[in-house]
């Protein structure tokens, strides 16, 4: 089954409390159990890679059932039920959600605060309206780190063919390859379809070669192309080869790829936008967003 929403989590949790004291991880480890999460669906990340989402969920549906005042923190680390969780329990509700917790005191002043106080959201139960702070929050970078790799792609379609070539010298060189910035475009009708090469050492001696092929989403690079380039580091009795297009690659080019002798690097147009974005390529930062947390080291010392 999906991983459950935080709110789904809420009256699961809040049972699991009448037990006694419950370690977090515990809590996470049992709504894993109870909801029967496969291996993948337990180890599945938020966006950020940060943190397990299910481990996330259950995070936030333990914080809003303390700030509804149905859990407590006795220590840190965990989370225990309250007398007033206790009074929920003996008559519980069907599902215990935003809405439900509207009741309590002190509640909907915890929601204005930060910020999570539209009406709305209540009785909305997509994925993302009914997600987390952090996954409402990545979830709506993500849109629009897609809206700017799709206008990127839009952008590069319409480059000179020499200004994509260099554009590929300088994400490779911005991805940490080429001794001291070493690389340089190439593109010329005598260079056997080499549009660049990144010198991986200072003397030269371990070279890259770069194809850059820009081609309409739609269209497929298929085998030859790939045998092509390959054919053109023979020339050179080069082992190592990037090819780049703007499109995507046929299943015949992938595999080729993966059992040719040489590196041989593939990357398509999703993958592309992608390191651009990754590697400010292209692209400026125009605002930053900084999330903070309490630095609970601070509070340990302080008690100290």
């Amino acid at each position: 089954m999906p991983i459950p929403d935080f709110q789904t989590l809420m009256l699961p949790v809040l049972r699991l409390s009448e037990t006694g004291e419950i370690r977090i991880s515990e809590g996470v480890a049992r709504m894993a159990d109870e909801f029967a999460l496969t291996t993948p669906e337990r180890e599945e990340l938020l966006p950020s890679g940060r943190q397990a989402k299910i481990a996330n969920r259950v995070h936030w549906a333990v914080t809003y059932l303390v700030k509804s005042g149905l859990l407590e923190r006795p220590r840190r680390g965990y989370f225990a039920i309250t007398p007033k969780g206790k009074a929920v329990l003996a008559q519980p509700p069907a599902r215990i959600d935003i809405a439900f917790l509207s009741q309590f005191d002190g509640f909907e002043q915890f929601r204005t605060k930060s910020g999570d106080g539209e009406p709305a959201a209540v009785e909305t139960t997509g994925d993302v309206a009914a997600g987390t702070p952090e996954e409402r929050v990545e979830a709506s970078f993500e849109d629009l780190n897609g809206a700017l790799r799709q206008e990127l792609l839009e952008r590069i379609l319409v480059m000179h063919p020499a200004a994509f070539e260099k554009l590929i010298v300088d994400l490779m060189l911005a991805m940490g390859y080429g001794a001291n910035g070493s690389g340089e475009r190439l593109g010329r009708t005598s260079d056997g379809g080499i549009d660049g090469v990144i010198n991986e050492d200072v003397l030269g001696l371990d070279i890259i070669h770069l194809q850059a092929k820009r081609y309409a989403t739609g269209n497929a690079i298929g085998v030859e192309k790939i045998r092509e380039f390959a054919g053109a580091l023979d020339e050179r009795g080069a082992t190592k080869g990037v090819f780049v297009t703007t499109s995507h690659f046929a299943p015949a080019a992938i595999q080729y790829a993966h059992r040719s002798p040489k590196r041989l690097i593939l990357i398509d147009g999703e993958e592309l936008t992608r390191l651009l974005v990754r590697h400010d390529v292209a692209v400026r930062a125009y605002r930053h967003l900084v999330l903070k947390k309490v630095d609970t080291d601070y509070f340990d010392e302080a008690e100290v």
